[in-house]
């Protein structure tokens, strides 16, 4: 299961697209809820359908439901801020 808590992703539609957030919960087959955290990355605490996440290969180490302070501290650690601050470009052709 490639959604799995502490896994980074992209989001790839709505306001918030090309921008990474980091997966905090796995509320069901189709929903997550993701952070960036907001300070970080500008994506807010939410509930997310995950075809509107694009998974990458990197994950960090958090526990289920974790706070925006630990996910900073698992990112620090990780060496993954500036990973996570760069925005991607979201293609169109990526959605269909």
């Amino acid at each position: 299961m490639i959604e799995e808590i502490g896994r980074i992703a992209v989001k790839v539609s709505g306001r918030e697209a090309g921008k990474k957030c980091v997966i905090v919960d796995v509320i069901d087959k189709n929903f997550v809820l993701v952070t960036g955290p907001k300070e970080l990355t500008g994506v807010r605490r939410r509930r997310a359908n995950v075809r509107h996440l694009a998974f990458t290969p990197h994950k960090i180490e958090i526990e289920r439901g974790a706070s925006d302070e630990e996910v900073m501290k698992a990112l620090e650690a990780a060496g993954l801020i500036e990973y996570m601050k760069s925005k991607v470009k979201v293609e169109l052709e990526a959605l269909a």
